[in-house]
């Protein structure tokens, strides 16, 4: 029978043969650090608001702003997603956790492994201490190996690298989610807000016009002796001070529409044929659907989104318990080496006898850390704490978020009920103060002050009803609706696809 001297080979067989069953056991140990546990938050059974057009009846809420019925608005929105820039920034960072995850799975192996070679000319000094005269002072060395470390996952560090990447992957996703929400609600809300605009611009004009006809008509019976300068001096000052109102309202308009194409990722100039001409506030047609307060916590994205990022905290203090303890790790050297002395040449190098290797475990503990490595834990703890508490706040928020736009969008209809009982009452009033004034009834005094309480009205009466289409917005962006838009599509344009995959090979990450 051969001996296991004679063979080395097969010592070193059975040799790894013993060292992958102690591995197989190490791997299987336990896992430190806790287990994320879903955080318990107060929750609403039903909201305090109720009126006839809000229904807690569940319904899809992925394309809301289409309750207005307006094309413009749906053009609006469907664009903003393709081209908006912080959108497609929220898209790239998905990627980027899909990159990072991909570096936490592979620390799950072998994380050194080197091809290395050399060759190297080698000269001895006969002055040296203990220089052999025997030995070749002058020879060529070559050598050429792999190396490879890999640190066992015996307290769960890897693996909770792996929970806290691929739940930090999951947060991306439900931020870019949220952005999606933010950014349909505001493109909808600056449309409805420039629409509000040109109203009371228009509301503007028409008082422009019917404040011409009061100082013609002051200016007539002054000419004619009927009253004095004064009543043609007011009607100026009451008609300037409307005209004064134009400006401000043209400049309101413009800064609503540049601020509409950044939404929009376009320069302004290109956001005008979208617009079109001046149009009406969008009017919701349909019952305002918010379903019920435990809906909430599903659909919204930040509140999904604050629920990941403790559960990658979590992890992380798994990952930092396991510096408390020992390391475990193998490793393993092989190759061939030779040189010019003795019997053997350059041309050995792949020769049986130019074999080399050595392989084996080792360990290492940071034992003296004067409490780097406790303190350490304490403070990934508190930084998941703070992550739980953040949870919470970001519930409560969304059902204030809520709760303030049902009752935004409750009064604001009360509002605009009064609100036209007293725009049509001023209306009155002016024709009748104006009526009174050509007959010589009242001075015009009486003129001026109603002319300026129909404009205050009317104003007032578009705020309002704009309030109401307002508040549905905010209404259904407290409810996270709109992030269901992305769904098949690309999270990223094509243009910063290509861009990409011509820089760097991306692998299938980007699809």
């Amino acid at each position: 029978m051969p001996t296991t001297s004679r063979y080395p080979w097969f010592r070193a067989i059975k040799y790894l043969t013993k060292l992958f069953a102690i591995t197989t056991v190490l791997m299987a140990c336990t896992t430190l650090g806790p287990d994320f546990v879903k955080p318990e938050v107060a929750k609403e059974e039903s909201w305090l608001e109720k009126n006839d057009e809000i229904s807690t009846a569940s319904t899809d809420q992925a394309e809301w702003w289409k309750i207005f019925n307006d094309s413009v608005l749906n053009e609006l929105v469907d664009k903003a997603y393709k081209q908006n820039l912080p959108l497609q920034i929220a898209g790239l960072r998905i990627f980027e956790a899909r990159a990072e995850l991909g570096i936490a799975v592979g620390s799950q192996y072998p994380q050194s492994q080197a091809l290395g070679g050399s060759s190297s000319a080698i000269g001895l000094s006969e002055n040296s201490p203990n220089f052999d005269p025997r030995v070749d002072d002058s020879f060529i060395n070559h050598q050429l190996g792999f190396d490879a470390s890999w640190e066992l996952d015996f307290w769960g560090r890897f693996r909770r690298g792996i929970e806290s990447a691929d739940a930090n992957l999951s947060a991306t996703v439900a931020d870019y989610d949220n952005a999606l929400v933010s950014l349909t609600a505001e493109v909808a809300r600056v449309y409805v807000n420039i629409r509000i605009l040109e109203e009371r611009l228009k509301i503007a004009d028409d008082n422009i016009g019917l404040q011409k006809k009061s100082l013609y008509i002051a200016s007539v019976r002054f000419n004619n002796g009927a009253t004095t300068e004064l009543d043609v001096q007011q009607a100026k000052t009451s008609l300037a001070s409307t005209q004064a109102q134009v400006p401000a309202l043209i400049r309101q308009i413009r800064q609503a529409k540049n601020a509409l194409s950044i939404l929009m990722g376009v320069p302004p100039a290109e956001l005008t044929e979208v617009l079109g001409e001046p149009g009406t506030i969008p009017h919701a047609l349909e019952q305002v659907t918010v379903g019920i307060p435990t809906e909430l916590l599903r659909r919204r994205p930040d509140i999904h989104q604050a629920e990941l990022q403790a559960a990658s905290q979590s992890a992380l203090i798994g990952v930092a318990e396991t510096d408390l303890y020992p390391s475990f790790s193998l490793f393993g050297s092989i190759g061939f080496q030779t040189s010019d002395t003795g019997n053997s040449s350059g041309s050995d190098l792949f020769g049986s006898d130019s074999l080399a290797y050595s392989f084996g475990p080792t360990f290492s503990w940071n034992i003296l850390n004067y409490g780097r490595l406790r303190n350490n834990v304490r403070v990934q703890d508190a930084r998941y704490q703070q992550t739980i508490v953040n949870y919470q706040n970001t519930v409560l928020t969304a059902y204030q978020e809520v709760e303030d736009a049902m009752v935004g969008f409750i009064q604001a209809q009360k509002e605009t009920a009064i609100r036209e009982v007293g725009a049509q009452a001023a209306k009155r009033s002016t024709e009748i103060a104006n009526l009174q004034y050509r007959e010589g009834a009242t001075d015009f005094q009486r003129v001026i002050d109603t002319e300026r309480t129909l404009i205050a009205q009317q104003d007032l009466l578009t705020q309002a009803r704009g309030d109401i289409s307002l508040n549905i917005i905010a209404l259904y962006k407290a409810l996270g609706g709109g992030w269901e838009l992305r769904g098949g599509k690309d999270l990223i344009s094509d243009k910063n696809r290509e861009a990409m995959e011509e820089r760097t090979n991306w692998g299938d990450l980007l699809q």
